[in-house]
């Protein structure tokens, strides 16, 4: 339950940084982009044959550490930080999802 809850929390942080911070015409497909990334992600972990609680780990270590790389600011992924942000999320990403997967799966 607690994977879920900070999936859920994490996400809207992202939606309400997204919606204060990104303006012009790239807020209109970046709100959608994050809008529809949660069904999608748990339909492609179903059709791969894993459950929606892997999905679940992997979102919520993504929105987590993009809050994070970003100071709570996820416009700034791109905008104010090049390449190095992005390579820092996804590293933050991957440590946090492994770690995670493994406390919940006990591996």
């Amino acid at each position: 339950m607690a994977v879920w809850v900070l999936c859920a929390v994490g996400w809207g942080a992202v939606l309400a940084g997204l919606r204060g911070g990104v303006h012009g015409p790239a807020r209109g497909p970046s709100l959608f982009a994050h809008t529809i990334t949660p069904p999608g992600v748990v339909l492609t972990f179903s059709l791969l044959g894993f459950g929606s609680l892997y999905a679940t780990i992997a979102l919520a270590a993504e929105w987590w550490a993009l809050l994070l790389v970003t100071g709570f600011r996820p416009e700034r992924l791109l905008t104010t930080g090049g390449l190095g942000r992005l390579a820092a999320w996804a590293a933050v990403t991957v440590t946090v999802t492994w770690v995670v997967a493994r406390l919940v799966f006990q591996v």
